[in-house]
């Protein structure tokens, strides 16, 4: 009896469980199609159904004339799941596979392949590693391989794509334009990134049969694809103004060096070039220096005569005592580079960067109130920056009266280029100014934005300041020719047409260098043609230590006539005028280029007219000369030993039988008309020289 009660309380206990749990079962139930039903039910849909997203296309960035700086093309990284390709598909067409492998990437055998391809079928490898970073024409290959073509299912082909900014010149202008990627943009990239990187779209996919995803209709938004940045650059003078700064700063093993062009009337910058030597001692495009404020030297002493000038304390024929080069200030003395100048015209002071003079000049009418000077400076916005359209520039450094580091030798100093930091952007700003009849114009890097070849928005030259009068920009135009007819760039002038200029050389303190170290800064800022000024150029060059070569007249003026050579010959803006108004020299030869006799009967013809010309010069090189009643003739052409020719303009024929004639090898880049020359004309070659000629 006993036994049956024990039996039967835990029959009963059991029974009791058994509810107690089945109850809890519906309750858990109730509460998870109650609680988490909507989420559960989300989840199961996402694991049939996903957002997709559509990616914009980022557009490119171009020359006004069209040249392409920057496009987006697709890479492609290719892996291979060897598990799931069908043995007997594998064993028919292995062969034939890596024959096609080896033919297109020629590393390899057919034999090391099929090695490979093997090893890695028997081992199931499913995520074999085929091809990193391949373009499209390679993909479009390989996807239509044997076993390949047959896709994810079947072939085991594995992609991943990806977009990745390309720019086709390389180093040409690479700071400017700019870096685009996941964790560094940078340039033009970066300030017009809204404008290029456009609006992803979206779309719901469903997973079918098989696993695979297939868009539901009518789910699509569509991206809105980027819009096209047009620059102002000039890539046949950006690429003169990299190869001739480039060889000076090889030459002297420079530390680093920029050159910027700008047009005079509008402030667009027509070239913007950046060298810094790496640790190899090659040069690369790797910080933008144009924008970074240092000491100016000598080429600030515009700001000083301007200042003096519009204050109507001097007239530059005004005369001045340089006091033999050696002026005392407090308990400093202001020295020139070359002692032995004493009293004479500040223009001609001017010319020959008197260190003492513009001290002495600044010292005796801003003495008593030095903040009337420092006022010049900032009405000229040189305390604030240029507002360049490009990512990164930074604030310049003016010292004022009244703070720390102002001192009874401040004012002199500074007169001269010294305890002020303004960018070589500044410099090319202000002497742009003096060209452009004392209209200060905000440089500018990109002319419109374009969507589909339309138009959308434009951006248009800004006066930012009238920095003198008439009178006074007459008196600095003199200054800064005369540096150059008489000064210390005499000599540099081309004779084929005229500039104005200044140089500049200051010694070095920042960044951790010492004024012991040696270290100088070089520059040279001009014009040209100097009696109606179109462009303004400027080149700044920072020295290694101790360096054979530091005045601005010698390391950054070559490179000023380099590039300025190359805007004449290109005739960069059209210049206005007949054929032969701009500059002519003695002789009477129009600084036409050297071409066939045959081209120069056609162009004759055009222009409808008639000149003798002998047969014994159809197919040799000629030029265009005209006597004083304007009557043309055709010659044969001077050809200098060991001096680059002009051959821009030139059939390639033509060209390379010059080229060659004065011993360089020529390599061709393109198809037409030579339209860039890696070697300034009137550059000094050497025998075995390479030059490349791009044809358009």
């Amino acid at each position: 009896m006993d036994i049956k009660k024990d039996i039967r309380f835990r029959v009963y206990i059991a029974f009791t469980c058994i509810c107690v749990f089945g109850f809890a079962i519906i309750i858990k139930a109730a509460l998870i199609q109650v609680k988490e039903g909507p989420r559960l039910k989300a989840m199961a849909k996402e694991m049939h159904t996903r957002f997709d997203t559509l990616l914009a296309d980022r557009c490119n960035i171009y020359t006004e004339d069209g040249v392409l700086l920057s496009s987006s093309k697709p890479e492609f990284d290719v892996h291979i799941d060897f598990s799931v390709i069908d043995s007997g598909l594998f064993a028919k067409n292995i062969d034939s596979l890596c024959l096609c492998m080896s033919q297109l990437f020629v590393t390899k055998t057919p034999d090391q392949y099929k090695e490979e391809f093997v090893r890695a079928y028997n081992e199931e490898n499913r995520y074999y590693f085929l091809g990193r970073k391949l373009d499209y024409s390679q993909y479009e290959a390989i996807r239509s391989f044997p076993i390949f073509r047959k896709g994810k299912g079947l072939g085991g082909f594995i992609v991943d794509s990806r977009e990745k900014r390309d720019n086709p010149y390389n180093m040409l202008a690479y700071r400017t334009i700019g870096v685009y990627r996941d964790s560094n943009i940078s340039g033009l990239e970066a300030t017009y990134n809204k404008d290029l990187v456009g609006e992803n779209g979206r779309r719901v996919v469903q997973k079918s049969t098989g696993s695979v995803w297939v868009p539901i209709e009518g789910s699509e938004v569509d991206p809105q694809n980027g819009k096209d940045v047009v620059t102002t650059l000039d890539i046949g003078v950006q690429d003169v103004a990299e190869h001739a700064l480039m060889s000076i700063l090889q030459k002297y093993e420079c530390l680093y060096g920029t050159c910027i062009v700008m047009e005079v009337a509008t402030g667009k910058v027509r070239t913007l070039v950046n060298l810094g030597r790496q640790t190899d001692g090659s040069y690369w495009e790797d910080f933008n220096y144009a924008m970074i404020p240092t000491e100016p030297g000598s080429t600030f002493k515009m700001v000083t005569l301007l200042s003096l000038l519009n204050d109507k304390y001097i007239n530059v024929n005004d005369l001045v005592d340089a006091q033999g080069g050696a002026i005392h200030f407090g308990n400093r003395t202001m020295k020139d580079s070359h002692l032995g100048l004493h009293v004479m015209p500040i223009w001609k002071a001017y010319a020959e960067s008197s260190n003492a003079a513009m001290a002495w000049l600044a010292d005796k009418y801003y003495s008593n109130n030095p903040s009337k000077y420092i006022k010049h400076l900032t009405d000229l916005h040189l305390d604030l920056p240029t507002g360049i359209d490009l990512a990164g520039e930074r604030r310049p450094v003016v010292t004022k009266p009244g703070s720390s580091s102002w001192s009874n030798t401040s004012l002199p100093w500074m007169a001269t280029g010294y305890g002020v930091l303004i960018s070589p952007l500044h410099t090319c700003m202000l002497y742009n100014a003096i060209a452009n009849n004392g209209a200060m114009m905000k440089p500018y890097l990109v002319s419109s934005i374009k969507e589909y070849g339309k138009e959308v928005k434009t951006f248009q030259p800004t006066v930012i300041e009238q920095v003198g009068d008439a009178n006074v920009v007459a008196q600095l135009q003199k200054c800064m020719r005369a540096v150059v007819t008489e000064g210390t760039a005499k000599g540099i002038e081309s004779p084929y047409y005229t500039m104005a200029g200044k140089t500049g050389t200051a010694q070095v303190a920042d960044k951790g260098i010492r004024y012991t170290d040696g270290v100088y800064q070089g520059s040279f800022v001009g014009f040209l043609p100097a009696e109606n000024p179109k462009y303004t150029i400027c080149v700044v060059i920072r020295t290694k230590p101790h360096s054979a070569a530091y005045y601005g007249g010698a390391i950054a003026a070559p490179v000023f006539r380099m590039v300025a050579d190359k805007i004449f010959s290109q005739n960069m803006g059209a210049w206005a005028g007949p054929l032969d108004s701009l500059s002519r020299n003695a002789s009477g030869v129009i600084p036409a280029k050297a071409a066939t006799a045959r081209s120069y009967q056609v162009l004759l013809a055009a222009l409808d007219k008639r000149t003798p010309m002998s047969f014994d010069y159809m197919n040799i090189m000629t030029e265009l000369h005209t006597d004083s009643n304007r009557h043309m003739s055709v010659q044969p052409a001077k050809l200098y030993r060991n001096v680059m020719p002009d051959v821009t303009g030139m059939g390639l024929r033509d060209a390379v039988y010059v080229l060659e004639n004065n011993g360089l090898l020529v390599t061709v880049v393109g198809k037409g008309k030579v339209s860039v020359q890696s070697i300034a004309p009137g550059t000094r070659i050497a025998k075995g020289q390479t030059i490349t000629l791009q044809l358009s």
